[in-house]
């Protein structure tokens, strides 16, 4: 089949920072198990998941730990074979501490028998795809988070039309999603028409920027005869951002306050794609996934496929330790992840990168008063107006933070990226919505 090639548009603002993509060459290697997994209750947007296990219990790989408590829920499995020995509270990479299941392993690494491959999975009805992905304990993997059977259940009032699979990944030194595509092309594609068919789309794009045509070009020599156009994108920050991609895409602009659904559009990532592939053919529930640990901080850099669960301080003690004078540690890139007070945090379902920055790597200068230079609106890829809002919220002045459309913010960092100011306009952002959010709840 001969596919039209596909037009790409532009989204407003967005910035180039240095990719660093230092670990683009490396291969994903296996990291051994941990000794012990701590594996949090909420590793997702919506409510935490409730054990179904017991101190003393024992469990296998794949054993299911808990059960998901409402719709917008997700339940977790065991990463590793051993005894639960505790059911408490630990420091979680939110930056608070959550419930968590402690298992000690048992050094045998056996896999829970309940799991089975299914040789005929092409031809299951797209309920059954979905279900499985519901109990799989299946999240968007680019670091959302958002359950993936809730993106797949639209009303009824809003049917989808198209799917777009994320494998832009422009946050800068983050390579994961980059390696998985290029090492696990079949299993990308294979899990991106079983969401299609879920959804019952004619049109599926994936998007990928064009500093990864290695990872184009593999995906290409992997296609069949299917609806799936792979297309190359321009190299621009924060191109991998649902709306982001979705304007570039197809033109379209999901609207204030609105979510991809109301346009008629899914968008997952390609992790996503390969964890319903390994859960709908192979049986397999979510594990472990593929994460970058990368950084001037880091002995060792790596793409590393890592058991949830395992500590951080494991990865990087596995990676060779710690280098230089380390200033801040960040789960996730540089622009829009979330640096850690704790260590012992360990891996979730949504940690797509562990970056390791040294006090030479940071810019600590002092913040400044707003010169009104505009930058922040120029690149905000919202329409909006950073300096109006961060204002606002110095001064407390919820509602009108609110008015100003701070809700709509998407949290990139290019405001902050470009303020010659250095005002923390971000954090401006996360907690003028944390407020008005405390505010609707409150009032509900």
């Amino acid at each position: 089949m001969i596919m039209k090639k596909n037009k790409i548009y532009k989204f407003s603002g967005g910035v180039h920072p240095p990719e660093e993509k230092l670990t683009r060459q490396l291969p994903i290697e296996e990291m051994p198990p941990p000794k012990r997994a701590f594996i949090p209750l909420s590793q997702h947007i919506g409510a935490p998941s409730k054990a179904i296990v017991e101190p003393g219990d024992k469990v296998k790989i794949g054993t299911k730990l808990s059960e998901a408590s409402g719709f917008v829920s997700a339940p977790v499995y065991s990463s590793i074979s051993g005894v639960v020995v505790a059911i408490k509270d630990y420091p979680h990479t939110l930056g608070r501490s959550m419930p968590t299941i402690e298992i000690e392993a048992d050094g045998e690494d056996n896999w829970d028998k309940s799991g089975k491959p299914r040789a005929d999975f092409g031809n299951l009805a797209p309920d059954e795809i979905k279900t499985i992905i519901q109990e799989a304990g299946i999240v968007g993997m680019g670091g959302a988070t958002f359950p993936t059977h809730v993106k797949l259940s639209p009303p009824k009032e809003k049917p989808i039309n198209a799917l777009i699979i994320n494998g832009a990944e422009c946050e800068p030194y983050l390579t994961a999603d980059h390696r998985v595509m290029l090492e696990m092309p079949k299993e990308v594609l294979s899990g991106t028409k079983l969401i299609g068919k879920v959804l019952g789309v004619e049109k599926i794009f994936v998007g990928i920027e064009n500093n990864k045509m290695d990872a184009v070009d593999a995906l290409k020599s992997a296609l069949n005869d299917t609806e799936i156009e792979i297309v190359p994108l321009k190299v621009q920050f924060p191109q991998g951002a649902e709306k982001q991609l979705i304007k570039t895409l197809l033109n379209k602009d999901v609207p204030s306050g609105g979510l991809p659904m109301d346009v008629g559009v899914v968008v997952q990532n390609v992790g996503t794609a390969v964890a319903v592939h390994q859960a709908v053919a192979l049986g397999r529930p979510l594990i472990d996934r593929v994460t970058t640990i990368t950084g001037p901080g880091i002995k060792n850099p790596k793409n590393l496929r890592i058991r949830i669960g395992t500590p951080i301080l494991d990865v990087i003690e596995y990676c060779g330790g710690l280098s230089g004078d380390i200033e801040k540690v960040i789960l996730g890139g540089p622009m829009m992840g979330l640096a850690q007070y704790d260590l012992s945090v360990s891996i979730i379902k949504g940690t797509s990168g562990i970056l390791l920055m040294t006090d030479d790597q940071l810019d600590v200068t002092s913040q400044g008063p707003c010169l009104r230079c505009g930058n922040c609106v120029t690149v905000c890829p919202m329409k909006l107006a950073p300096l109006v809002y961060a204002r606002y919220t110095q001064l407390g002045m919820f509602d009108e933070a609110e008015n100003a459309n701070v809700m709509d913010c998407i949290e990139c960092g290019c405001c902050a990226y470009e303020c010659p100011s250095h005002i923390p306009l971000v954090q401006y952002a996360k907690y003028a919505k944390a407020e008005i959010q405390a505010t609707r709840r409150e009032k509900a």
